[in-house]
């Protein structure tokens, strides 16, 4: 492991380089803390591991020890999840994607906020968390002046630097010192009446400064790591997620020679996952150039369509890679510094950027009912899978938002197309285009009547369609017209699921 403190560039901050051990005696019983994270990039590797270890001798020692945790969004199995192991959490928000936290929370063992990730500064801002004892941020270098280098996910960082009593810094010499100058840290935008307009008319604007900047008497600790972030490998694209893809570049296709797109689209965002990444490789064989990206997480196509030149450029507010991509990124990252820029989230994901620039957000759900209705967060209504993440802030604003699943799943005993979701993330008022592998429901203009019909032909597997019309059809008959239901029936399908481990009739 090499570690050296030549990335502290600030003579004096030298001096509080200390080991994990020794910093996480700074975290005691009860507190609040701000750790960044955002999609596997730019969480503490360190730290999480010994505050972890700290509350497994206090369980043993029959002391009490649990933090409240306020990230980015998900980190990885040696933050998120060593800490839920060890019972070390008792409060988490606002995004989250470690099977054993979430296995915590829903157990009733953690108590957890899913929010919309635009809100979490402002929360933070006003005090809605309470008091932030502790921040502990990842970073590249500092320096010579204090400053601090963001690593790959910026996410909350600037605002928990402000906010909290105390800082720790993890500086991880594993990162690539040229990702100094990627990064836009914009001033703090207040809140209301004197909240401040976000300057961004174009994707990549730059509105303020490289460097994330606190109260340098505030930091207490600075502990030096040498290790990469949670790079999960994507599968490759199968056959599936090729025909939704192929389905949405189709769209897009209409949409230009409508005149309702532009000829190299409007920017870009995707949600985390392979059938969204498996989308933006289908972009690299499109007619359309000059593509431009304004996303929360760069993923492994969205860099491949950089590099190729397919896109001029990408505002994030972290990069998560694959193994091979993080080795293209690295080999060509003089390349790419013009090319991507990282901002803080609340910019990334601000509804008044969102709708100013006009972005096309495309995100993936866990079912949608035949009115248009999602639910991205919730399986069988009661468990927690992730979170809304910034879905809802790119749908609600976005010019065209695009929901993108298989029509089955668990083998086809689950249908994503449902008669009414189980629970609701973004409304049919926000929706406006549903793809499976099945085909595409263009809501736009429909009543719910209509998009019913258009629903359950064009996105239901044909193991389903049956079922969803006979539901239908005698919603129709018993009356409702606007939009039918069998109340005693509309979630019948989950229960037989819960029940039976199959939604179809047998």
């Amino acid at each position: 492991m090499i570690m050296s403190a030549e990335r502290i560039r600030h003579a004096g901050l030298r001096n509080k380089i200390m080991t994990a051990e020794q910093a996480a005696e700074f975290i005691q019983n009860g507190m609040t803390l701000g750790i960044t994270g955002f999609t596997g990039a730019g969480y503490p590797k360190a730290l999480p591991t010994a505050i972890a270890n700290k509350a497994k001798a206090e369980h043993a020692a029959n002391r009490p020890f649990s933090v409240g945790v306020i990230t980015g969004a998900s980190t990885a199995p040696e933050c998120d999840g060593m800490l839920a192991e060890a019972g070390a959490i008792h409060f988490r928000s606002p995004f989250q994607s470690d099977p054993t936290l979430r296995n915590n929370i829903n157990a009733g063992n953690i108590h957890y906020q899913d929010m919309h990730l635009s809100h979490v500064e402002q929360q933070m801002r006003q005090g809605f968390y309470g008091k932030f004892d502790v921040a502990i941020i990842e970073a590249s270098g500092i320096t010579e002046d204090g400053k601090i280098i963001p690593a790959m996910g910026i996410g909350h960082a600037n605002e928990v630097l402000k906010v909290a009593d105390k800082i720790i810094i993890e500086v991880n010499t594993e990162q690539n010192v040229k990702l100094e100058g990627m990064h836009d840290i914009a001033f703090d935008i207040g809140v209301p009446p004197h909240r401040k307009p976000i300057p961004i008319v174009g994707t990549f604007d730059r509105i303020g400064s490289p460097y994330l900047e606190c109260d340098l008497d505030k930091i207490v600790a600075i502990v030096l790591t040498h290790a990469g972030d949670r790079n999960s490998k994507f599968a490759e694209p199968d056959e599936m997620s090729k025909r939704i893809a192929e389905q949405i570049i189709d769209f897009f296709s209409h949409e230009v020679k409508a005149g309702r797109l532009p000829k190299n689209l409007l920017p870009l965002q995707s949600g985390v996952g392979n059938v969204a990444n498996a989308v933006l490789a289908g972009l690299q064989d499109a007619p359309f150039d000059d593509l431009e990206g304004y996303t929360e997480v760069l993923q492994d196509g969205m860099l491949d369509l950089i590099l190729s030149k397919k896109m001029k450029y990408a505002s994030a507010t972290a990069l998560s890679f694959s193994p091979d991509a993080l080795q293209r990124f690295n080999d060509n990252i003089d390349f790419l510094r013009d090319k991507i820029i990282l901002r803080p989230m609340e910019y990334t994901n601000s509804p008044e950027v969102v709708r100013r620039l006009g972005v096309i957000g495309m995100n993936a759900m866990i079912e949608a009912d035949i009115y248009g209705n999602v639910n991205s967060t919730h399986i069988m209504g009661t468990k927690m899978m992730n979170g809304i993440g910034g879905s809802g802030d790119f749908t609600r604003n976005g010019f065209f938002s695009m929901f993108v699943s298989p029509s089955v799943a668990k083998g086809g005993a689950i249908s994503c197309i449902v008669p009414m979701v189980s629970h609701h993330d973004h409304t049919e008022h926000d929706v406006m285009f549903i793809i499976t592998e099945q085909g595409m429901a263009d809501l736009r203009g429909k009543s719910p009547r209509q998009r019913a019909e258009l629903l359950i032909n064009n996105c239901a597997h044909p193991d389903y369609r049956d079922m969803l019309r006979d539901y239908y059809d005698r919603a129709n008959k018993a009356g409702g017209l606007h939009t039918p239901h069998l109340l005693m029936e509309a979630l019948s399908w989950h229960q037989r699921f819960v029940e039976t481990g199959d939604m179809r009739i047998k």
